[in-house]
């Protein structure tokens, strides 16, 4: 019996996999989003709503179910910031450094300088 058929919105295959491993004893069989479709632009102001962005901009692609996820950096002495922008925290074009750089600075600027004030999650 062949389970329900998804197709995942990313274009990471880390991320994908790491769905699969969740969904492996669900009955659901997930498809890699095809390489000709292009990005989805995220500008929703809300991780959720990048996700529905996503993944109702595959489906419609490809005429199938599709599943998307958003992931962003939350720090709680910062009120959750980076949040939705995390990717483009310092700005554009998106640079992992340059945003490690503004994070530490803002954790400076808030006086959080130990683990338990630099308390945070994807």
């Amino acid at each position: 019996m062949v389970g329900q058929r998804l197709v995942c919105a990313s274009a990471n295959p880390d991320k994908v996999r790491e769905i699969e491993a969740i969904l492996l004893n669900c009955g659901v069989v997930l498809e890699s989003r095809p390489k000709e479709i292009a990005d989805v632009e995220e500008n929703a102001d809300t991780l959720e709503g990048n996700a529905r962005l996503k993944a109702s901009a595959i489906a419609v692609a490809t005429g199938s179910a599709a599943l998307a996820d958003d992931t962003g950096l939350e720090v709680d002495a910062l009120g959750g910031a980076p949040g939705v922008r995390s990717a483009r925290y310092a700005g554009e074009p998106s640079d992992a450094d340059a945003n490690i750089e503004k994070l530490l600075k803002a954790l400076l600027a808030v006086e959080a300088t130990t683990t338990q004030q630099r308390r945070a999650r994807f």
